[in-house]
């Protein structure tokens, strides 16, 4: 596996769970990040003068920059020592796989031997240099776990629907979200999977729940990771943002492991033989409402089978008063962006353009953008913060251009008309003429 330079959005989730009070295993766990490295990034927030009991206020842009700078790893090919020590034992790692050695024991195999290196690390050279393993084998049933606190969601395709707005029939997705706990269950329906529409089902979720889940589990939606991995799945940088904002953590299920979320597995067919088979709505709206009212009533007053308890009622009773508080203002999805500086010194985001500084030329930069502020990352430095302009329009720092050629870019008459008037009188007086010519 590559390795990757950690982005500002994954430095702020593990320092935010830090400041939670979670400990370093479970900050590696739900932030997907190795604990040698969440480690670095906890000792050097400390040493920038992040306070343990102070709030998630401190971890400004500033100071994640300062924090990212004391931690960035120097590795010429991606890798650190025990990779390049496993890469030489390759042939011999690759019979043991073969052999269906288990990872633990090929850390045994190998310290024999003198090659010393984590079981993690031999876990992530297996996986990227041989594919992950599957096996079949007998199972177990895992625990409800603690009321309030996990919720899973997946997406399923109920059919095609006739849709007035365009015209046209389109196929209809239902979000479908489970409580472990009780088994209650909201459902959101769209004509996309977007993170956009994510986030409004998480927003509808959350009033139709009267508050937030801590831990949500979804399954590898591409609108929330953005990349699928057995180990370290990368998570989509707007939604991560959005979890931070509601405040529950984000833990997926592993890639083409059904079993990881099995209670909204088993909801997929129900809601469309319950609900979808055999309605007809007038439009998404309709179908909306009605869905929501069957969740709160065919659905929520059913006695559940396993549980032998009416989903609604068990809910309101055991878990509603753990959640915590329903969001009461709008949430505004921002965009995320790596954009590439062009020779004009402009970046284009959302049919917008907006300055770069001059020594920026052609480099990458990481770009979020809300309905208020564009603000420019480059190696996880803030470099620049811009107001949001509508589409066609432009914002333009004359700092960000070189000093030569501001005043022709901006168009600006009076600088030129001064520029004139230093060369002589009779000089100012004739490009004062010339310029005021249509």
């Amino acid at each position: 596996m590559v390795f990757r330079e950690v982005p500002v959005f994954e430095v702020r989730e593990v320092l935010r769970l830090w400041l939670g009070g979670e400990g370093i295993r479970a900050i590696a766990r739900l932030s997907r990040v190795d604990r040698k490295t969440v480690r670095r990034y906890v000792d050097a927030a400390i040493e920038a003068g992040v306070a343990v009991d102070g709030g998630v206020e401190q971890l400004d842009d500033l100071t994640l920059g300062r924090i990212v700078e004391i931690v960035r790893p120097h590795r010429v090919d991606g890798h650190g020592h025990a990779w390049a020590a496993l890469a030489a034992k390759r042939d011999t790692v690759d019979a043991w796989v073969t052999e269906g050695v288990a990872g633990v024991k090929i850390c045994e195999l190998l310290a024999r031997d003198g090659v010393v290196v984590p079981e993690r690390t031999v876990q992530r050279f297996i996986a990227a240099e041989f594919g992950p393993r599957r096996g079949q084998g007998s199972t177990v049933r895992i625990a409800d776990g603690e009321p309030g606190h996990e919720l899973q969601i997946d997406f399923a395709r109920l059919g095609l629907f006739d849709d007035p707005v365009t015209g046209r029939r389109r196929v209809c997705h239902a979000l479908i979200f489970t409580a472990v706990f009780s088994r209650h269950m909201f459902v959101w329906l769209s004509f996309t999977q977007t993170t956009e529409t994510v986030i409004a089902g998480c927003e509808a979720a959350w009033r139709f729940f009267g508050g937030v889940f801590k831990v949500l589990i979804p399954d590898n939606l591409t609108p929330v990771v953005t990349k699928a991995d057995g180990i370290e799945p990368r998570l989509n940088e707007a939604f991560v943002e959005y979890a931070q904002s509601r405040g529950f953590v984000i833990d997926p299920a592993r890639v083409r492991t059904p079993t990881d979320k099995p209670r909204v597995e088993r909801m997929v067919q129900f809601v469309r033989s319950s609900f979808w088979a055999g309605e007809t709505f007038t439009d998404l709206n309709d179908a909306q409402a009605k869905v929501e009212a069957w969740c709160a009533g065919r659905a929520g007053m059913r006695i559940h089978g396993t549980t032998q308890c009416r989903p609604v009622e068990h809910f309101r009773l055991e878990e509603q008063p753990h959640l915590l508080p329903a969001p009461v203002e709008h949430y505004d999805v921002p965009i995320y962006a790596s954009c590439r500086v062009h020779r004009d010194h402009h970046i284009e985001i959302a049919k917008a353009l907006y300055s770069i500084p001059g020594n920026l030329l052609g480099a990458r930069v990481q770009v979020r953008a809300d309905r208020k502020l564009v603000r420019v990352f480059h190696r996880s430095q803030l470099i620049k913060v811009h107001p949001r302009k509508q589409p066609g329009h432009r914002s333009t720092d004359p700092a960000d251009l070189p000093s030569e050629q501001t005043t022709y870019a901006l168009r600006d008459i009076a600088h030129l008309q001064k520029m004139a008037a230093s060369h002589g009188e009779a000089i100012g007086v004739y490009a004062t003429a010339v310029l005021d010519t249509p």
